[in-house]
């Protein structure tokens, strides 16, 4: 039997939002029968001359549209940009009209994540930035129920919303173990559900 693809999708400048796609990618792949498809998206530039190479120089490749359509279920990450996703994730979902049009995701899970350089950064908002588009395309967003003990205990992050980090203003604060703890679980959540679906 084939393994089911699940799309952890993220931008990440500084590399903690990318942590956070690594850890929801293993708790995704602690189930049986589902693999993490993990992808990027390339910054966008302000010069209108410059571009990223088409293949990026390190980390994950570069998300294709095709990528929705593969997938039983996606977790979407972003760092926060005054309190929304970053314009990369932006620009992204924005040319995403034929998957739209396709009901490409319609029916299937996802979740959100974030991670921010400071506490009162928008957290909150940024998840509920990236759950937009999801909605529009006919998607199931998950949150993370009370029951993960770790989503009180954390003093740096987690959310109902979705996991979230927070880096400090240099991004180099290290995940907490309470919210790798939160990330792995959310993956997994994603996980069980996109299964549970697909039966």
């Amino acid at each position: 039997m084939n393994n089911h693809d699940i799309l952890v999708l993220y931008y990440s400048r500084y590399g903690a939002t990318k942590e956070l796609a690594r850890l929801i990618a293993e708790g995704i792949e602690s189930v049986p029968g589902v693999n993490a498809r993990i992808r990027t998206v390339p910054s966008v530039s302000t010069v209108c001359e410059a571009s990223e190479p088409s293949v990026p120089t390190d980390g994950a490749p570069y998300v294709e549209y095709s990528d929705l359509k593969d997938c039983i279920g996606l977790a979407l990450g972003s760092p926060t940009r005054f309190g929304n996703m970053a314009s990369p994730m932006k620009y992204f979902w924005d040319g995403s009209s034929s998957e739209w049009m396709g009901g490409s995701l319609i029916g299937k899970p996802a979740c959100v994540f974030t991670s921010t350089g400071s506490m009162h950064g928008g957290q909150e908002s940024t998840l509920l930035t990236m759950m937009i588009p999801l909605l529009h395309h006919g998607m199931m967003v998950l949150g993370l129920p009370y029951s993960e003990p770790d989503l009180m205990l954390s003093t740096t992050g987690g959310s109902p919303y979705g996991v979230t980090h927070h880096a400090h203003a240099d991004g180099r604060a290290p995940i907490s173990p309470e919210e790798a703890r939160l990330s792995k679980s959310q993956g997994k959540r994603l996980a069980l559900t996109a299964l549970k679906l697909i039966a």
